[in-house]
């Protein structure tokens, strides 16, 4: 074949290719609204729920405190009209602000001109109560800085709003539960008595407030301990330690209706917690392999929930739950909390009661008062000085119908009030 004929000779041709997709057209912008955006930042709050908890579920004692720390230093102060108007709880932030405020109108000082100590002041929420009980001196100490920052702010305001008719004030940065407060200048000028001797009058402030705050003090025994021994050093003779904390026996309840479910066997109750006092880890995080001996109960148990909509409690691992419901030894058992628009799944520690008025004992602090929430209302409810509060507060109406949801009322009901007198 010559060249010519070969140059005539036709290649067969490639297919081509082909046509490119259309590009996809956009949704309408009215196409993601028929899923309302507050499921989905709710979805997304679950969704950063679940990795928290998975984060610290083994998280040592040391990260455990820094979290919750910047837990408290991140939530939003949203101001009072907000917590009035559009709060999803708003009953239920009326009627836990009524409660402490009766704790602190019935066991201040009748006499006024006391000094306060509040342990775990967090952004200040409770100054406005402290304003109606002539004081002469607060001191407000957290370890969650941005707070702290957040309170002095709160103070400012409060005096250009009296114009200076207001107490003074001092706030300071620190972990009143891992460290003496026999460093705290003021403290320390107020008056502080390491040695908690009886025959010297102990301390010089009146009143010791802790607020939503001191289960995080049972994580361990030192730091109860220690939380206990700056009450007692910090109070004069005869001064009073209020506070508010989860209820041990509701908690208790929960664990043995758990067991009574899951294991219906007769099991011996518990004798101790794991060990390190981190009464959430299993035997198996310390060993990884699987005993022979020892099923992996904890990996095939399921967890301890309950709760509703507005608030959630979690013990992830409830198989090492005691089935008696009596936490021994007190310290280091962890649970989650979650609480819409206030507490984001950060984690908590029971107090047993028991267990606690035992302890606060050896410091010269004797039980004075304990009620549950919802016995607070029954009983402080009918006083007259308290039930014109709780309208004011708009706990309740004019009728006297309580102003707080069922679900509001479940919330309420997880925890009780306390009062300890110094001897």
């Amino acid at each position: 074949m010559t060249s010519s004929s070969a140059n005539n000779l036709k290649r067969p041709r490639e297919p081509s290719p082909p046509p490119p997709s259309p590009p996809r057209k956009a949704k309408r912008p009215a196409g993601r609204a028929r899923i309302p955006q507050a499921q989905v930042d709710q979805a997304r709050r679950r969704e950063q729920e679940r990795e928290n908890a998975h984060q610290q579920e083994h998280a040592p004692d040391a990260s455990v405190a820094s979290f919750v720390t910047q837990h408290y230093n991140a939530v939003p102060e949203r101001g009072r009209d907000w917590r009035n108007t559009d709060s999803q709880i708003k009953g239920l932030r009326s009627y836990n602000n009524w409660v402490k405020s009766v704790l602190i109108k019935k066991f201040s000082p009748p006499s006024g001109r006391s000094k306060v100590l509040d342990m775990g002041c967090g952004k200040g929420g409770d100054l406005a109560k402290w304003q109606h009980q002539n004081l002469d001196l607060y001191v407000g100490l957290d370890p969650a800085d941005v707070s702290i920052e957040q309170a002095k702010g709160r103070h400012r305001d409060m005096t250009k709003k009296a114009r200076g008719r207001i107490f003074h004030a001092e706030f300071g940065v620190k972990d009143c539960f891992g460290e003496s407060l026999d460093t705290v200048p003021v403290v320390r000028q107020v008056g502080f008595d390491k040695e908690m001797d009886v025959r010297w009058g102990g301390g010089g402030f009146d009143t010791v407030s802790m607020m939503f705050c001191m289960h995080y003090a049972f994580q361990n025994e030192d730091m109860a301990r220690q939380m206990l021994k700056n009450v007692a050093g910090a109070l004069k003779k005869g001064g009073k330690l209020i506070g508010v904390i989860p209820n041990s026996d509701v908690l208790s309840a929960k664990v043995e209706e758990y067991h009574k479910k899951h294991n219906p066997q007769p099991e011996e109750p518990a004798n101790e917690a794991p060990k390190k006092t981190e009464a959430v880890a299993p035997k198996s995080d310390a060993d990884p392999s699987p005993s022979k001996e020892e099923p992996k109960k904890a990996e095939e148990s399921p967890p301890l929930e309950f709760g509703n909509t507005i608030y959630r409690v979690k013990f992830p691992n409830a198989s090492i739950l005691p089935a008696d419901g009596t936490f021994r030894p007190p310290f280091g058992w962890k649970y989650f909390y979650f609480l819409e628009e206030a507490v984001d799944v950060v984690p908590e520690y029971v107090v047993p009661w028991e267990a606690f008025r035992a302890l606060a004992e050896d410091f010269n602090l004797e039980l004075e008062y304990r009620k549950s929430f919802m016995e607070v209302w029954d009983e402080e409810g009918r006083n007259r000085e308290f039930g014109q509060l709780a309208e004011r507060m708009k706990v309740k109406d004019r009728n006297g119908n309580l102003q707080v949801s069922d679900e509001e009322r479940d919330a309420a009901s997880l925890y009780h009030a306390f009062a300890f007198y110094k001897v």
